[in-house]
């Protein structure tokens, strides 16, 4: 079963706000293993005055959180639940995190992670981030959900 999500049902799946939404649309999600999302990259990003003003570029570490918060969204979708108000979402680790190219204002980064193991609460994933076909960056992430 595939599953697409717009912005207001990423909303109600994500404990994230501005600035640090960094979901704009699910594609596709194949819960228990897969989910494609989109970011669209614009020049009003609270990051870019401040990351190289005259050669705007997405900061590496938030595109990694851009592919945690797919990966949050893919748990969810999994597990038929919405966060509340007594747990967390957390990205607990990251591995073989590699940047490939720049990501800068215009782009659409599309975020592909899959789950690659799931025990104990503990959740593995393989994230790539993707402008116009060319990974950009690539990771394995942890994540877990934990009570506050």
């Amino acid at each position: 079963m595939s599953i697409t999500m717009d912005i207001h049902e990423v909303l109600e799946h994500l404990p994230h706000r501005y600035p640090f939404l960094l979901i704009d649309r699910v594609l596709d999600v194949v819960p228990n293993e897969s989910i494609v999302a989109l970011k669209n990259v614009t020049m009003n990003e609270p990051f870019f005055p401040g990351h190289y003003p005259h050669h705007p570029v997405m900061p590496g570490v938030l595109i990694i959180e851009a592919m945690a918060q797919a990966a949050a969204l893919l748990s969810f979708k999994s597990m038929g639940t919405k966060p509340d108000t007594n747990s967390v979402y957390y990205f607990v680790g990251i591995d073989n995190a590699r940047f490939k190219r720049p990501v800068s204002p215009g782009d659409q980064l599309i975020l592909k992670v899959a789950i690659t193991m799931n025990r104990r609460g503990i959740s593995k994933f393989k994230g790539t981030a993707e402008v116009d076909g060319q990974i950009a960056a690539e990771a394995e992430l942890i994540c877990t959900l934990r009570d506050k």
